[in-house]
């Protein structure tokens, strides 16, 4: 009878028992190799170096002291030369100082020569005056016209700026009108004081002691006031020879002296007003007509 085939029995190897000693092998890896290979070739080039003859430091110690040789040569050399530029420099600007004093000096003659015949020309044109208008009527065509020297009764009117000026804005008519400080005056309100000053019965009109003409003209540069191109400084000053209480009165009563209040009010710009007993007004520095004829026809008027 045929049955299934055996199979042959499993063996078990037989399990060898641990080394007592197993457990030591990492720690008799450590004291056999103490150093990795990285400090090993370290101390290794150390060494090299060694031999090679002069220590690392030393070397360190030479390169400093020769960049510091060289340092010091630099500063030796430049001393040496800014003490020889130095005698070309003084001499260069002595030479500069002496042509400024020379210039300034020069400048200074021929100011003084314009201001002998800026005096000369109004002599000989107030003579002029006197002789077209027969004496007293030449004195005063030569008033009116601002070439003479006046004195008398009037106002003295000073306008100031405010003490802080602030800018404007929102559509303020100062600011859309190109007035960048509300609190500044500025020349288009210097020409109102003075028109309505002339229209109040003014007869001589001066500012910071510039006598005012019928040719004179207050302009602005920038924020600066020009009267006949000669700049002003606040506070400005406004003398007029009139009737002093009649011409206060009727200035500041007129459209021109409410629109002074109203700057005072809504801006802040200072200013008052107060009568004088004498006030002494300069004459214009030119009264120089280019264009303007007199007119010598006689009237026909009633004539046949």
């Amino acid at each position: 009878m045929c049955g299934m085939p055996q199979q042959p029995p499993v063996r078990s190897t037989p399990t060898r028992p641990p080394r007592p000693d197993a457990s030591m092998s990492l720690l008799t890896n450590v004291m056999d190799h103490s150093l990795d290979d990285g400090y090993a070739e370290a101390a290794a080039r150390k060494k090299a170096a060694g031999e090679s003859g002069m220590p690392k430091t030393l070397r360190a110690r030479l390169g400093l002291a020769a960049g510091l040789v060289l340092a010091a040569l630099v500063v030796t050399v430049g001393a040496a030369q800014a003490r020889v530029a130095a005698p070309v420099v003084a001499k260069e600007r002595e030479e500069l100082i002496d042509r400024i004093d020379r210039e300034t000096s020069a400048a200074d003659k021929l100011e003084a020569s314009v201001d002998k015949l800026r005096d000369d020309v109004n002599t000989r044109q107030r003579e002029a005056l006197k002789k077209s208008g027969g004496g007293d009527g030449g004195e005063l065509v030569g008033i009116l016209s601002g070439a003479v020297e006046v004195h008398g009764p009037g106002v003295k009117l000073v306008v100031d700026d405010a003490k802080e000026a602030t800018s404007g804005g929102n559509g303020d008519p100062r600011e859309t009108s190109d007035f960048s400080d509300t609190g500044r005056v500025r020349d288009r309100d210097m020409q109102r004081v003075v028109n309505g000053l002339w229209e109040s019965g003014a007869e001589a009109v001066a500012i910071n002691g510039q006598r005012l003409t019928a040719l004179s003209a207050i302009r602005a540069a920038g924020d600066a006031i020009l009267v006949d191109n000669k700049p002003l400084v606040p506070p400005y000053t406004v003398l007029a020879v009139g009737n002093g209480k009649q011409l206060s009165n009727r200035f500041q009563n007129s459209a021109d002296g409410l629109y002074l209040h109203a700057l005072q009010e809504n801006y802040g710009i200072r200013n008052s007003i107060s009568v004088e007993s004498d006030l002494r007004l300069p004459a214009a520095p030119s009264v120089i007509v280019r264009t303007a004829q007199p007119n010598n026809e006689k009237s026909e008027k009633g004539t046949s």
